[in-house]
């Protein structure tokens, strides 16, 4: 069923069997709080963990219905997949950091199951076959970013013809203000603190970076089949402006709402419906105003890397996203400064060779190719 089909549709089942791929990470424990709060509308049938088995066993004590696998370790890809194409699983939340999420992703299209995207780097790696799978096999993509879960909810099934460009917000991260001289001087763990939201270690540090936003720019182009070029990014400091469709009409619409991860995951759980929650609302009084400027590219130059990934496209937007978590871990172990994280990753871009059009295969090549020269220019 269409996208539009569905929005128009009253129809659908009111329970949603969901696999989470990435159970014990922050998006997992936010679905669980989901499925805890609304039992009626979401049934966990199947969750993994890359390696904390015993939070996995503790949040299968909760939900003993699941089936769960540990993923790390010899095997763990194809547990992954036979979990994601579980047969009386209708929907999969991937919650992966990283490109594992990548295959069991592309088996659950082809096994006909909705998928709830919160792992960038599916769309970013592979935006094109994930999205022509998606059509092929007639199943949809239902964003869980709160970012482009605000611009899904705000298109409310428009076609991509109506919009004149796509508005990213972000939070700026913790160096919104550092000048540029001091970037040189950032630790881990000063990267490490988000002024907003409470995240695992790679996304709050591509949160300070902004190269979260640079992931999400490309991912944006493919969800919305939007040219890269007609998405822009604002520095929105409050996080309660979650993203924004300007229409051709010069009319935007805007969604807004607290920094709560769990409001995006019930809104692809029970979608196309909306259902009550115990989330606090908007208290337009206590916020008193809300602050928008433009990112400082200059100073943080991840937003035009990915927007000279997304214009060549190919596999170059899987290179920049494989050196980037290469750089990243390079940075929390303490082997590269904060501003060598951006240097790492135009270096790599710069080396790696052109693939037009590649194949799953040689996409996954990019990527080993493009590690392999991020680990040399950190060494």
């Amino acid at each position: 069923m269409a996208l539009r089909e569905v929005w128009d549709s009253d129809n659908l089942p009111t329970m949603r069997n969901v696999v989470i791929l990435g159970a014990t990470g922050s998006i997992g424990r936010s679905a669980r709080s989901v499925a805890r709060a609304m039992p009626e509308r979401m049934r966990i049938v199947g969750m993994s963990a890359h390696s904390n088995a015993d939070a996995l066993a503790e949040a299968a004590m909760e939900f003993p219905e699941a089936r769960t696998v540990v993923s790390g370790g010899d095997g763990g890809a194809e547990r992954l997949v036979e979990l994601a194409t579980m047969p009386e699983a209708d929907l999969v939340l991937v919650a992966i950091v990283g490109t594992a999420g990548l295959q069991p992703a592309l088996a659950a299209i082809e096994a006909g199951k909705d998928l709830a995207v919160a792992s960038k780097e599916i769309l970013v790696m592979a935006g094109e076959a994930v999205m022509e799978a998606a059509r092929r096999k007639g199943v949809n993509i239902l964003p869980v970013d709160s970012e482009h879960s605000a611009i899904f909810q705000c298109l409310g099934g428009r076609d991509a013809s109506a919009v004149r460009r796509l508005i990213l917000t972000c939070s700026g991260g913790p160096f919104r203000q550092t000048p540029a001289s001091q970037l040189a001087a950032v630790t881990p763990e000063m990267a490490l603190r988000h002024p907003t939201w409470s995240m695992g270690p790679k996304i709050t540090i591509d949160s300070a970076t902004m190269m979260n936003k640079a992931l999400e720019l490309i991912e944006a182009r493919w969800l919305f089949d939007v040219g890269i070029d007609r998405i822009d990014v604002v520095v929105h400091p409050q996080s309660i402006v979650h993203s924004m469709v300007e229409f051709v009409d010069h009319s935007i619409l805007a969604q807004l709402g607290e920094s709560d991860m769990c409001l995006p995951i019930q809104c692809a759980v029970t979608w196309p419906k909306r259902l009550p929650n115990a989330m606090r609302p908007l208290d337009f009084a206590r916020l008193g105003k809300l602050d928008f400027e433009a990112p400082r590219c200059a100073d943080f130059p991840a937003l035009d890397l990915a927007r000279l990934a997304g214009d060549q496209g190919g596999a170059l937007p899987a290179v920049l996203n494989a050196a980037n978590e290469v750089a990243v871990e390079a940075f929390l172990a303490g082997h590269l400064p904060f501003p060598g994280i951006w240097r790492v990753v135009e270096g790599v871009m710069d080396a790696c060779p052109r693939v037009e059009h590649p194949t799953l295969e040689e996409l996954l090549a990019a990527d080993a190719e493009a590690r392999r020269l991020a680990a040399g220019l950190v060494g």
